[in-house]
């Protein structure tokens, strides 16, 4: 059985990876208010003990989750790791003798406790020697309640301030100047700045790779020919077609023998890592992360869904579309720059078409809008378990790739 869930980033000043906050459903039908948070937290745990670990969607990295009073006084959160779980105490708690039993019992025992969606009353600070973070909503908090919050946390150094829905770069310079450490939105999958600049040899390299290996019919000649104008795509090329994970039994000595060796499928994976986790370092890991999930999950989905969708162009599609944000440029600006397909170009830039219903669908996951997801799968005729499957595999083989990157 699957579980629909999301995991949404939490990053620190640097913009590197901090935690994840990760919501669950066990399936797209599942909307609040239809269950309540309750249920919704002992799914979470169900699904952490009997069909998944945790860090199968967190990669080892703390996962933020939700808690209502009695989910706490059941003692949920002791069925996870210190490591790997930050409580996260919902916004709809009123304090009480009772919460505050509980936040000081688990601070006693090691866990990290975070409170949602804060509004401050000075009763609060009788819990504020077992909290670590507080999370502030951006969209409904003003710059004068925050400085509130600030003024009551002042003599408490260890809370750390999480400012949630930080939707653009703006928004994060701005938090950022009013003392936040934490920050979490979308703010990273959107251009830092737009200007007009040229792409590197290196990256039109990447760009023709990408062309090529988008074509149903792949030109052998064509790429070996592309790979043999750039040194550091031919090196790190017969590096991974030599790797331990494929048990060769004698190495791989020319780039026509790895493309051969390696097949179509696994090509293709290669450069996409390659443009990922290359085409601009400075961006944070979570930009890059985005681009392959939405990749392999158009890639995987595209089977099934309607409108005879080639998977390798559906595996391009979901790469490029966040290449704006990866690039700091405006998207058409870009894409005029790359050799693509006008079916992706069209997805990307117009909006028409089942490869932009199958972005559409994608980003919707990403941000938990599970109606929406609901609406979209039935619109592409696609089954809501194998959704489900295809967006935990989409996470789980990203985080894999990135990992044999490193």
């Amino acid at each position: 059985m699957y579980f629909y869930a999301a995991r949404q980033p939490i990053l620190d000043k640097e913009k590197n990876l901090y935690a994840y906050e990760l919501l669950f459903r066990d399936s797209i039908d599942n909307v609040f208010p239809e269950i309540d948070g309750n249920e919704a937290t002992s799914k979470m745990i169900e699904a952490s003990q009997f069909n998944m670990g945790i860090s199968d969607f967190t990669g080892n990295k703390p996962a933020f989750i939700n808690f209502t009073l009695d989910t706490l006084n059941k003692g949920y959160p002791e069925m996870l790791t210190t490591e790997e779980l930050v409580v996260e105490v919902l916004e709809t708690i009123k304090p009480g003798k009772k919460l505050l039993s509980l936040c000081k019992a688990l601070f006693e025992k090691g866990y990290t406790l975070a409170l949602d969606d804060y509004e401050h009353q000075n009763v609060w600070a009788h819990f504020y020697p077992y909290i670590k973070i507080i999370k502030v909503d951006w969209k409904a908090t003003t710059v004068e309640e925050i400085v509130q919050i600030k003024k009551a946390i002042a003599s408490f150094d260890h809370i750390q301030l999480l400012a949630e829905k930080i939707e653009t770069y703006e928004e994060y310079n701005q938090a950022l100047e009013l003392g936040f450490e934490l920050f979490q939105g979308f703010f990273f999958a959107k251009p830092e700045m737009i200007k007009a600049k040229n792409l590197s040899p290196s990256q039109m390299a990447m760009a023709e790779l990408l062309y090529e290996t988008s074509k149903p019919d792949l030109d052998l000649a064509a790429i070996t020919s592309v790979f043999e104008r750039d040194v550091s795509l031919s090196y790190k090329l017969l590096r991974y077609a030599n790797s331990a994970m494929f048990k060769r039994r004698s190495e791989i000595s020319t780039i026509k023998q790895a493309l051969v060796t390696l097949g179509f499928a696994e090509l293709k994976r290669f450069i996409g890592l390659m443009f990922a986790t290359n085409a601009n370092p400075d961006k944070p890991s979570e930009l890059i992360k985005s681009a392959m999930v939405r990749a392999k999950f158009c890639e995987t989905i595209s089977a099934d869904a309607k409108g005879n969708i080639q998977s390798s162009i559906a595996f391009l599609t979901g790469l490029m579309s966040l290449i704006d944000a990866i690039l700091d440029e405006e998207l058409t600006s870009v894409l005029e720059k790359l050799p693509l397909t006008q079916e992706i170009k069209d997805a990307l830039i117009n909006k028409t078409g089942a490869l932009s219903e199958l972005l559409s669908l994608v980003e919707q996951l990403e941000k938990a809008n599970w109606q929406s997801c609901n609406e979209l799968a039935e619109g592409l005729n696609l089954d809501k378990a194998n959704v489900a499957k295809a967006f935990n595999e989409a996470m789980s083989w990203t985080d894999e790739q990135l990992s044999m990157a490193q």
